[in-house]
């Protein structure tokens, strides 16, 4: 009786895909805009340096996200297949110890940046030049990773609540602040580095607050102080079910160390020089980024309709989810594609000018590294949709596949033959590897749900 009573069970599809998913996009959008509206005013004020250093920091911005999901999703789902199963008792300890476990796990990645800082620029792959860059701004930004974690994370657990609308409103508000006060620290007070990262905080925080508000009032069960009490088999439960979205996040990350160094490297061996390509390479994939979050945002926001409906064994409300979630993708992709094959130029020129050289290899990495940019909507929607069944290793692998498993072994082997160039041509091999193996997988998936609505409707006749 729950099951025909909750909206996500009963509603019709594309209904609910707008109400949770525009919302999501629209927060995901926001969330990228942190970084990418920092590098705008960072490329106009500093210059190629300082969009150098916003790219070295961009890995530890990753692992906040990778922390982010990990919880998040990984809570949200288990309380939505939780609610699906009819568990009112259960499912209010997955909302709680996510919650706990964000905050808890960004002040742990602060204390270890704080303490290994300069360490870890260097490891991010930062040249000697752009150092001084990076250490200032994160220094500072760093201490809004528990906020950011929290924000991030928290976003998901409101709309497992049902309240897309207000997750929107937390990421909104906190990168309206940041933009804000990115003019005024920048231009107005000429703080550079220092109050880009002061603006980033302070809108982290305000974000975060709203989070902390609404676990106050959690609308499909009361959240009370028992339910924040960490307890180790839900915690197991959040992660492994979290586990594919946080790795591909770390995927990225591990991608973006080796891709900067290996910039760095064979930038050095070219005419473009070290910090070029790293900066380049940076806009490009904050530019990717805001793609990225449009597609993620997709996911999510199917995320709670396909677990509920496959914790109430309605396979075919689950299929049409994933179908129409990948339609809008497409549209989305192919967009995006014309965009960035016609105007590369243009959308570099906004992160501020360069040399003849700085263009030169912007428009050429900007154009091949996202040439396969049509069908990267694959690759995430169908990593989340195995997370939301409840089939992590699934899941974790199909979110390995673009970043791990193609990408890096071809960021490494390539340039060995063919230089800078070589790391240029990874990028669309991999995106175009990793799509065909998730349409392979879905297939399969698909198959293996249809037998299981053939094993339901043999029950419901014998009944």
């Amino acid at each position: 009786m729950e099951n025909t009573k909750n909206p996500l069970g009963s509603e019709p599809i594309p209904k609910l895909m707008l109400k949770f998913s525009v919302p999501s996009i629209i927060a995901m959008i926001v969330g990228a805009l942190y970084n990418i509206v920092d590098q705008l005013f960072i490329g106009q004020a500093v210059g190629t340096l300082g969009n150098a250093a916003t790219n070295i920091a961009f890995p530890l911005s990753t692992s906040c996200i990778a922390l982010a999901l990990l919880f998040g999703i990984g809570g949200a789902s288990c309380f939505n297949l939780s609610m699906g199963r009819g568990e009112k008792e259960k499912s209010p300890f997955f909302i709680a110890n996510a919650a706990i476990m964000l905050f808890s796990s960004g002040v742990v990645l602060f204390i270890i940046t704080q303490l290994f800082l300069t360490q870890i620029l260097k490891a991010c792959g930062s040249p000697a030049d752009v150092l001084p860059y990076a250490h200032t701004y994160v220094r500072i930004t760093s201490f809004g990773f528990p906020f950011l974690i929290l924000s991030t994370g928290g976003g998901h657990l409101i709309r497992a609540d049902g309240s897309p609308k207000i997750a929107m409103i937390c990421n909104i508000l906190g990168a309206v602040i940041n933009v804000i006060l990115d003019a005024v620290f920048i231009f107005g007070f000429n703080m550079g580095m220092a109050g880009a990262a002061y603006a980033t905080i302070i809108g982290q925080i305000a974000s975060a607050i709203v989070v902390v508000m609404y676990m106050k009032n959690y609308k499909t069960v009361p959240l009370l102080a028992k339910h924040f009490k960490l307890k180790l088999h839900y915690i197991k439960e959040i992660t492994s079910i979290g586990m594919a979205s946080g790795i591909n996040q770390v995927a990225m990350m591990i991608v973006q160390i080796i891709l900067n160094n290996s910039l760095r490297y064979y930038g050095g061996l070219s005419i473009y020089g070290e910090s070029i390509p790293i900066a380049c390479a940076g806009i490009t994939m904050k530019v990717s980024q805001l793609f990225f979050s449009v597609v993620i945002g997709l996911s999510q926001g199917s995320q709670p309709i396909e677990s509920f409906n496959y914790g109430a064994k309605k396979y075919d409300r689950v299929k049409e989810t994933y179908i129409l979630a990948n339609k809008a993708g497409a549209v989305i992709s192919i967009i995006a594609f014309v965009l960035f094959q016609l105007f590369p130029r243009q959308i570099i020129s906004l992160f501020g000018s360069g040399s003849e050289e700085y263009y030169q290899f912007a428009v050429e990495f900007f154009r091949i590294f996202l040439f396969f940019i049509c069908i990267n909507f694959i690759q995430p929607i169908t990593s989340t949709f195995f997370t939301s069944i409840g089939k992590p290793i699934k899941g974790i692998f199909l979110s390995l596949t673009r970043q791990i498993i193609y990408l890096l072994p071809l960021i490494i082997i390539l340039p060995l033959f063919f230089g800078i160039d070589g790391i240029i041509f990874a990028g669309p091999a991999a995106d175009l590897i990793a799509a065909i193996t998730c349409l392979i997988t879905i297939s399969i998936e698909f198959k293996n749900m249809k037998q299981l609505e053939l094993v339901e409707e043999h029950q419901n006749i014998h009944l």
